[in-house]
């Protein structure tokens, strides 16, 4: 990686008061927590090994199960098993095989094609590893890049206070805010997040080709399906082409699970109409409740009126760093197999944003190890129910509630990474090692 900006050794101090919950701030080692937090991490890599691709192995089968009960019974009648091991085949696929895949977290140990360079890179890979509304790829950019290394800043695209302002702020009833966010949570996989992800990859692209950007079009503003429509918004349209989000993102996705299927069926002597009628409702079904179910585990990992949000970048894996992954996230229930396949390893962000690139088994061991780190240094490590996360997730998208102000004064100034924030050589897979 390469940090643009090196700044001088001396710390932050800030002259104005601490709010009372804030207070522990000001009492923080940095330094020293960031010897226990990074000395841990490099504990739990060496200790990675068989036991994590065996384990990797066994929710892969969990997952391939659900995979075949859905599609074996797709054409029946809609109901809710099928509907159940539809919505898990995808669930699965992208929050704990893709996701922990993609990060690098299988690429010191011999897992076959779970390797972090190429994973669903291209249609044929796509297709075999990882079928989603969003493009692997813009992903990778979005979500490896963006958003673990700009946590909760401007420039997190995945920041919810910031993009649901447009809700927070409008002069409507609550009652309407609530029901907004009700219609968003079963569709907000294909309407928002797989052309925000496209949007951060092009936006990049066009970055490095050396291209300034439009001058109405604003990198931080999230980009839907909808907001490519609006007039006002050419400058979007300039980076992302409305039909590449149709056929190159969305696309995949929609003919190779919503219309090849069905047709698939379709094609039965006598009983095929009705048959690919029965598939094409159990899998919107499936897709609605999967968009719900991955929106409760993971747009609840950084919101609530107890995190943070900050406005400077910090270099990675410094003290400044791995405090704000830990204010910044937040955990759930957890411990066990069942428990951890159910929240789709998103129970454990605050491991996963402290150390990227471990295997879904290092991050079950770690935790208890880092959340006493965490207490030893007074640093907050929450850890709630994920429905009581969802209901302070929803009050900052309505505006009742907001985020609390890091007062980023306080960290030492050897930990800031300026204005540019960080850039990285490579653009594919997991981040690049130092």
């Amino acid at each position: 990686m390469d940090v643009p900006v090196i700044f001088p050794d001396e710390k932050g101090k800030s002259s104005s008061p601490l709010d009372p919950k804030d207070e522990w701030i000001a009492n923080v080692d940095y330094d020293a927590f960031a010897k226990e937090v990074t000395d841990l991490g490099k504990e739990l890599l060496k200790e990675t090994g068989d036991a994590d691709v065996e384990h990797l192995n066994k929710i892969v089968a969990w997952r391939n199960i659900a995979a075949l009960v859905g599609l074996g019974t797709v054409w029946m009648i809609p109901n809710p098993v099928t509907v159940v091991a539809l919505s898990t085949w995808t669930y699965a696929s992208w929050c704990m095989i893709a996701h922990h895949t993609c990060h690098g977290g299988y690429n010191r140990v011999d897992a076959g094609r779970f390797h972090s360079r190429g994973f669903g890179i291209g249609i044929v890979n796509r297709c075999v590893d990882w079928l989603d509304w969003m493009q692997p790829e813009a992903w990778n950019i979005e979500h490896n890049r963006l958003h673990h290394y700009r946590l909760n800043e401007s420039k997190d695209p995945d920041l919810v206070q910031r993009n649901l302002d447009f809700v927070r702020d409008a002069n409507v009833p609550l009652a309407a805010k609530y029901a907004a966010v009700g219609v968003f949570l079963p569709i907000w996989k294909w309407f928002y997040y797989a052309p925000n992800t496209y949007k951060e990859l092009k936006t990049n692209e066009w970055i490095k080709s050396g291209k300034e950007l439009p001058e109405n079009f604003d990198p931080q503003a999230a980009v839907t399906m909808m907001s490519m429509l609006d007039p006002s918004r050419k400058g979007t349209r300039e980076i992302v082409n409305p039909l590449d989000i149709l056929f190159k993102v969305i696309g995949p996705m929609f003919f190779g699970r919503f219309v090849a299927i069905p047709s698939l069926l379709a094609l039965a002597p006598g009983v095929g109409p009705s048959l690919a009628t029965h598939a094409l409702v159990n899998l919107v079904l499936a897709d609605l409740l999967t968009n719900v179910h991955s929106f409760v585990t993971i747009v609840t990992n950084h919101a609530g009126e107890d995190m943070y949000t900050f406005d400077d970048a910090v270099k990675p894996k410094t003290g400044s760093y791995y405090v704000r992954q830990v204010i910044g996230s937040v955990n759930y229930d957890a411990g066990s197999d069942p428990v951890d396949f159910s929240h789709g390893w998103l129970n454990y962000q605050i491991e996963h944003h402290v150390w990227p690139d471990l295997s879904m088994l290092q991050y079950q061991r770690g935790a208890p190890r880092l959340k006493a780190i965490c207490e030893k240094h007074g640093v907050p490590y929450i850890q709630e129910n994920v429905f009581e996360r969802l209901r302070k997730t929803i009050d900052i998208m309505v505006g009742r509630t907001t985020m609390r102000t890091f007062p980023t004064e306080y960290e030492p100034a050897k930990d800031k990474a300026g204005v540019a924030g960080v850039t990285w050589k490579s653009t594919n897979g997991a981040i690049d090692s130092e």
